[in-house]
Formats: C-alpha cells, structure tokens, sequence
C-alpha cells in the first residue's frame, strides 16, 4: 500500500501513541524516521512488556540514534527537517520547545511541515505539565469507572486503550493536515492527547448522561437501556458468549431459538422497558436455555436466525481466526525476536493491504544510511559515531552505503 509514497515522517515518538501514528503512516508507504535517543525507546528498555510496545508500533520504520542535546545531533535534525513532510512527537509540554523543535519555531522554518503531537491532558488546562500515560486518561476520564462489575472495582481495558484511540486520533490529523497542505501549500500543527481520545470515543455516553440526567454507572455486561443488550451468558461446555436481540423482531427470534416462543408475549418481556426491569429473570431462561449447548451449537443456532452474538474467546483462539485470515490484515513479519506475523492496517485501499512488512529496527539500526542520505562523508559519521553524538548500529556491521542511497 503506497498512498503516501515519497512522503517522509520524522517519528521522535515513545512508547505508544506517537509511535502508533507513524506505524499508520508507514503501513500507508511513508519513509518513516524514528529518532531516537542515543538509548532508544524508553520502551526498549522495559522488558518484554516493552519489546512488544517496540514491535507493535514501528514495523518497516528506519532508526536513527542521535544525541538531540548535542551541537552536531542538532545539525544533523536541521538536515533531517528540510527534507520532512511530517514530524510526530509525545514529547511532555514544554519539551520539544526546550529541544528546538516547538511547532511556532519549525513551521516558520518550514512552512509545509505537517507538526503533530500528543499529550497527556492538552496543553492548554492546568493539568497540562502533567505526566500522562495510558492508565491516566482511563482513570480520570471514566474509563475505568465504567468497566467492570457493578460491585467490583473499577477496571481498565485490557489494553492501552488510551494510547491506541489517540495514535488513530494523531493519525487521522496528519491526512487532514496534509490534505489541506496539497490545497494550500502549508502545513499545520495537529494536536491530541489522550484526554480527547478517550472522551471522544465516549460521545455517546456523554450524549445518554446529558439525555438520562442521570450518571453513568458501571454494571459489567449488558446495556443500562436495553435487554438483551451485550448480556453474556455461560454453556455447558464452559465457554461464554454474548448476544444483543432488543428489537421486537430480534426478540422474537431469540425466543424461538430457545425454544420458548412464548416469551415474547410474556408481559414482563413484552418490550424493550419491561426487559430491562426483568432483566434477572430474563437471564435466568437464557442460561437455563443457552446453558444447556456447547458454546459452538449456541453460536451457530443465534447466527442462524440472525441474532447479533459472538463468543467470548481468548487471545489465542483468534490469532488464526479464518475470517482475520481472510480479512489480509495479519501480515508477514518476521524478525529475530521470533515474531512471525502482525496486524496492518485497519482497512484496505482497493482491497489491497501490506502482505508483508518489515519488523521495527534496532536501536540506531539506519543511522549510518541516513546520514549518508544527507550526504555525511565515512569520515564524518565516523566522528559523529566516536563522540558519542549518534549511535550506529550498521556502522558497526560495515553496512556504509553510497551516498544519497534511498532506502
């Protein structure tokens, strides 16, 4: 997929959110420069937990390890900049102004860039100096407080939620900001956090609270409004699965495949509100129905009739799911760590998708490439190198390409 060939992103991303936009990118066939500190990713330095942050989110992108504090790491981002469409960063506020990358400083600059970046809590309310990482946002937007138990602890999503809503955020910014650059000629500065991501993947929420008057409150599975709404119910064979069926007709349905067609006329069931007020009892027959199949015959029976379910299964059931399979979004990725595959992007252009992608780099792994690209002589990277300004893995492997070699 090359929608994007010949654009260049400097990815000076940590972690998740940052580095998630420039992966988009780079599915999409940017030439994507992930700048790093002469250590890497913070996350390369966490363990596995870490490690699968680094190969997640920076497949087919370029290293560069370089010293941004030093005079010569500073010239060698000036090079870089004359030459990028796109910069990305997750820099805390204030950071990337003390580093001399402020977006008031680099569009004057460079006026077509495209700037965009992520926070925590915005960089306009009093929490904006705040650290603010995935678990943050969850905590103190809702997240966490609508997920779970009704009388369980609050519980965050089983993944960085967060992180991921606003790298898709950030990236959907930058195809706005480019967009508009090709009809204006100008770039723009594109801002997140992961405040505004997660709020905004809540708008309805947000719309029932305004509407109900009342607070939103956690209750597990099943929908406050509607039954059943997202109710899980346990088969015999200990598995799970969930289902909706609150339409009139889909209820009907539902009752003719538990073989108690009746219950559609039963006045506690007789709609959705009454549903909802019996929604114990209404349970109670769908597990004292359902409960009595293996969770693969309940699934086929409520697809079957059209009814809207799924099992509930875990993460290595779905790895060779036929219908991911089939979708094309797990890609080859094989890289040293004993990865083999990935999943690409999230929708096909023309039906096509990346078949194949490159796994993320070593620390420094491209630094000698690159410069080379900006026309450094071996000598002068050689020093660089020496002084501690950059680190060179394919220096160190003899990889010294020509000059102006693209990648």
């Amino acid at each position: 997929m090359n929608a994007l060939a010949g654009l260049r992103v400097l990815d000076f991303g940590q972690y998740i959110a940052a580095p998630g936009a420039g992966q988009n990118l780079a599915d999409l066939g940017a030439d994507v420069i992930k700048v790093e500190p002469l250590s890497g990713d913070q996350a390369r330095g966490i363990g596995p937990f870490g490690t699968a942050m680094v190969r997640a989110n920076n497949r087919g992108k370029r290293s560069i390890a370089v010293d941004l504090r030093a005079p010569e790491g500073e010239a060698v981002v000036r090079e870089l900049l004359a030459s990028a469409d796109v910069l990305l960063h997750n820099f805390r506020h204030g950071v990337s102004e003390r580093l001399g990358l402020g977006p008031d400083v680099l569009l004057a600059r460079h006026p077509r860039l495209v700037y965009g970046f992520v926070t925590g809590f915005g960089t306009r309310g009093p929490s904006a100096y705040r650290v603010g990482l995935d678990i943050a946002a969850q905590a103190e937007f809702a997240v966490m407080d609508l997920t779970g138990s009704a009388d369980g602890d609050p519980q965050r999503v089983g993944f960085a939620v967060a992180d991921v809503l606003a790298a898709q955020a950030l990236t959907s910014g930058v195809l706005a900001a480019l967009l508009q650059r090709a009809s204006t000629g100008r770039g723009d500065v594109v801002e997140t956090s992961l405040m505004e991501a997660v709020v905004h993947a809540q708008a309805s929420t947000w719309a029932e609270h305004e509407l109900s008057g009342s607070v939103p409150r956690r209750r597990g599975n099943g929908q406050a409004l509607a039954a059943p709404a997202a109710d899980l119910v346990r088969t015999r064979d200990g598995g799970a699965l969930v289902l909706s069926a609150y339409t009139k007709e889909k209820f009907a349905a539902l009752c003719e495949v538990i073989g108690r067609p009746e219950l559609a006329g039963d006045p506690r069931f007789a709609s959705n509100p009454e549903r909802v007020a019996h929604r114990p009892a209404l349970l109670d027959v769908l597990h004292d129905t359902l409960g009595r199949l293996d969770r693969g015959t309940a699934l086929e029976r409520l697809c079957s009739a059209g009814i809207v379910c799924g099992a509930v299964r875990r993460f290595d059931e779905i790895v060779d799911d036929a219908d991911l399979l089939a979708s094309g979004i797990v890609a080859d990725c094989a890289d040293a760590g004993g990865g083999r595959t990935a999943p690409t992007t999230a929708f096909s252009l023309g039906g096509r998708r990346p078949a194949s992608t490159l796994p993320a780099p070593r620390v420094g792994e491209h630094t000698v490439r690159i410069l080379a690209e900006l026309g450094r002589e071996e000598a002068e990277i050689r020093a660089l190198v020496d002084g501690g300004t950059v680190v060179a893995a394919d220096f160190a492997c003899g990889d010294m390409p020509l000059r102006g070699r693209t990648p």
